[in-house]
């Protein structure tokens, strides 16, 4: 093939541009002897001389360039020239078309001579040039079995990609070494752990170091793409070569990386050794086993049993615990309360079973010894059931027993009827906790919802008598002060059918004839056991809610009250929603005023929502 290249010179033009530049600016002026110079340079460094005549072009119209190629191939990587003829291709409209040589051959050997001079130009003569499926190569030939594998640019791709790797390493390294980095290592805080989430917090606050940590994520974003293009030049040079070039590209360090850096700066660097730093374990990978390279590390704040903060003499340490923890050797313990049976008691000694059988025999040993008033009937004295009768039998704790509390576990009642009667005695039972009016008593749902019933049992007397027992037991066992039973009565008669019982109010009944009866009491026991209680101490517990004795005593004080709370609450009746026994206690055993229960129920509600692990329940109120 021949390639030639004409430059058409205008000598007036460009002598007048020579003649009106600055002598001082030989450099950038035109000759005759620069255009020859470069002329000679073509066949040496073609792309750069045509790039230089396109700008003397350009820039002035003294010359005009054209550039004229024949032969079997030719090709270019510039095309900016005003003109390009080449035999195989003419670039401007990236047409194919045949000119030249081959033309004159016969059709039979044309496809051979283009051939032949692809496999010359692009195998060098060492192969056959083969095309297929969208991808060419050259076939080698025996004495060139390497012919497809370009060492020398692979080499050079790789010296390439190793400049990289060392690039990539200096922007590291720089911002490890920047000031903003210094800075912001100098200003964390010493006296307490940091975790990733607490650096990753303090990195948001320094814009300087956000910004400086930013333009390290641009230069390497580029210098990433740069080495992304070079491997891929690689790839595409040697997947012919027999022996594959290493590739050895760096690893991006992102953001977790450097937040686990700045944690090794801080405690794994010890003994002029800096050792990697693993949150997870809270330990420290040295580079040298036999010297240690981690630092104490400081306490972890937080909530739940994380320290509040850290002791100032040793800051491995918790200085101070969160609420509903307790400071034990340096660590933060769920504080549990203090035993409250200094305050109130709540068990007996007394077993289940020892319990069950003394029930059973209304054993005199568990009796409750109450006072028993009622206006409309006496023990031992027959009476006239017509009527609705009210009996109380009541402890009168304040007055005697100021210092008990009382817990019933059964009910007994001796009742008999006149011979013949029909009547049926009905017993309704209000239970009030700790004193006051009837109005704070609660019903018991005997027989409702698994609520035990009325056992009777006949007694061997003339009279028809029977012991009619209320067995509440461990189970349903609850505070009581006062007893309220209501006695009403019924008829009970045959039905129409004859198998059933009816039931009428003895009002109701219209029939003279029908013996109704008398009836009588002889006596009512209550079973159960007595506490301790202390009232004055408890008053004590509350005034420390407002004036606490040491740093901790309102916390302990508040613990306790909770636990009081929570454990007499727990012994209200059945029912969706516990009854507000403490309050009752409060306001008629302690004699606080509805504010004072109320102030001190709100500081409970709030210290309960503080502690860990905590439900909080909705009680019903009970008294006033």
């Amino acid at each position: 093939g021949e390639e030639s290249l004409t430059i058409f010179v205008d000598k007036r033009k460009l002598s007048k541009r020579s003649e009106g530049s600055d002598p001082s600016a030989n450099s950038s002026v035109v000759t005759l002897e620069t255009l020859h110079q470069l002329a000679a340079s073509y066949f040496i460094d073609r792309d750069s001389t045509l790039r230089r005549l396109h700008h003397i072009q350009i820039a002035s119209t003294a010359i005009k360039v054209t550039e004229t190629r024949t032969g079997p191939l030719g090709c270019s990587n510039y095309d900016n020239l005003d003109s390009v003829s080449s035999v195989l291709v003419q670039s401007p409209e990236n047409k194919i078309q045949l000119q030249g040589l081959q033309v004159i051959l016969p059709e039979y050997l044309q496809e051979h001579f283009v051939q032949a001079a692809l496999s010359y130009i692009a195998c060098n003569s060492e192969g056959e040039f083969i095309c297929k499926d969208n991808d060419c190569w050259c076939q080698c030939g025996p004495k060139f079995p390497e012919c497809n594998c370009p060492y020398m640019d692979i080499q050079a791709m790789e010296e390439n990609l190793l400049r990289i790797s060392e690039t990539w390493n200096a922007y590291n390294s720089e911002f490890e070494e920047s000031d903003e980095f210094k800075l912001f290592m100098k200003r964390l805080p010493m006296n307490y752990f940091l975790n990733t989430s607490a650096v990753m917090h303090l990195w948001t606050m320094d814009s300087n170091f956000q910004r400086r940590y930013e333009q390290l994520e641009s230069s390497m974003k580029q210098l990433f793409l740069k080495a992304q293009r070079t491997v891929h030049k690689l790839f595409s040079l040697s997947k012919r070569c027999h022996k594959q070039p290493l590739i050895r590209m760096p690893r991006q360090r992102s953001s977790n990386y450097w937040l686990n850096r700045i944690q090794s700066l801080l405690y794994c660097n010890e003994n002029g050794l800096l050792g990697s730093f693993s949150e997870e374990t809270r330990t420290c990978a040295c580079p040298n086993d036999q010297v240690p390279c981690h630092a104490p590390l400081p306490c972890t704040l937080g909530d739940g049993p994380a320290c509040l903060t850290c002791a100032p003499d040793n800051r491995t340490r918790c200085g101070s615990c969160n609420a509903g923890y307790m400071l034990s050797q340096g660590l933060c313990k769920p504080e549990v309360a203090d035993s409250t049976e200094h305050y109130i008691g709540f068990e007996t000694d007394l077993q289940d079973l020892e319990m069950r059988y003394l029930l059973q025999k209304t054993d005199r040993r568990i009796e409750v010894h109450a006072i028993f008033i009622s206006n409309d009937m006496r023990l031992n004295s027959w009476f006239d059931p017509s009527w609705r009768k009210r009996m109380l039998l009541t402890l009168k704790s304040n007055k005697y027993k100021s210092s008990l509390v009382h817990m019933i576990l059964g009910l007994s009642l001796q009742i008999c009827l006149t011979k013949n009667s029909t009547l049926e005695p009905v017993l309704a039972v209000y239970i009030n906790p700790f004193g006051g009016s009837h109005s704070e008593s609660w019903f018991m749902p005997v027989n409702e919802n698994n609520f035990p019933d009325w056992e009777r049992t006949k007694l061997d007397l003339p009279l028809q008598c029977y012991n009619w027992t209320l067995t509440l037991g461990n189970k349903w066992k609850t505070f009581f002060e006062t007893v309220h039973i209501y006695l009403r009565s019924r008829i009970k008669s045959n039905g129409p059918n004859g198998n059933e019982s009816v039931y009428y109010e003895p009002l109701e009944f219209i029939d003279p004839s029908r013996n109704l009866g008398y009836m009588k009491i002889n006596n009512i026991q209550v079973f159960g056991y007595s506490m301790h209680f202390d009232p004055e101490a408890i008053r004590d517990l509350i005034l420390q809610l407002d004036y606490p004795y040491t740093q901790g005593s309102q916390d302990s004080a508040l613990l306790q009250l909770l636990e009081i709370r929570d454990r007499v609450n727990k012994l209200s009746p059945p029912g969706q929603r516990r009854l507000d026994l403490f309050s009752c206690l409060l306001r008629h055993r302690l004699k606080l005023s509805t504010s004072e229960v109320v102030r001190i129920q709100s500081a409970l509600q709030a210290f309960n929502a503080k502690l860990p692990n905590t439900v909080d329940y909705d009680t019903t109120k009970l008294c006033s």
